[in-house]
C-alpha cells in the first residue's frame, strides 16, 4: 500500500511539474536522504526531465552526501550510475561541503565530476531564472 501511495504521489508531482514548467526551465534537485529507494526516485525523476531538455543540478546534502562519495559504491551502485550518467551528459552534481565535513569526509572522497559546493556554485544553480526545485 505504501508503494502505491509513493507511485501515485510521484506521478502527480511529475504531471504538475510538466504543466507548470517552461520548455527549458532548469531543475534543482535537493537530495538529503541516504535511503536507496528515495535517492533512486529523486535521481530518476531529475534525469527524466534532464533528458527532456531541462538543465539539471543535483545538490547532495545531509545524509545525501553518502551517495556522492567513493565509499558509497557498494550500497549506492545504481544511484552512482545515475549520477555519472547525469554528469557525463552535462548535468551538475554539487556536494554540500559542511555536510561532507560533518560526516568525516573530504573533497578527496568525492566521485569524479562531483563539484564542491559554495555559496556561488550552489546559488548560481538554485537562483537561475525559472528554476524549479524538488526535494527528497
Amino acid at each position: 500500500m505504501n508503494t502505491l501511495r509513493i507511485f501515485i504521489l510521484t506521478v502527480a508531482v511529475a504531471v504538475s511539474f510538466s504543466v507548470s514548467a517552461g520548455p527549458n526551465d532548469p531543475l534543482f534537485v535537493s537530495l538529503t536522504t541516504d535511503e536507496p529507494h528515495r535517492a533512486r526516485m529523486a535521481l530518476s525523476f531529475g534525469k527524466h526531465h534532464f533528458d527532456n531538455g531541462h538543465p539539471l543540478s543535483v545538490f547532495l546534502s545531509d545524509k545525501g552526501v553518502f551517495i556522492g562519495v567513493k565509499s558509497g559504491a557498494g550500497k549506492y551502485a545504481e544511484q552512482q550510475t545515475l549520477l555519472n550518467d547525469i554528469m557525463k551528459a552535462g548535468g551538475q552534481v554539487i556536494m554540500c561541503p559542511m555536510c561532507l565535513r560533518h560526516y568525516g569526509l573530504t573533497e578527496s572522497d568525492l566521485l569524479p565530476g562531483v563539484k564542491m559546493g559554495s555559496p556561488k556554485v550552489t546559488g548560481d544553480a538554485l537562483f537561475k531564472d525559472g528554476t524549479k526545485t524538488m526535494s527528497w
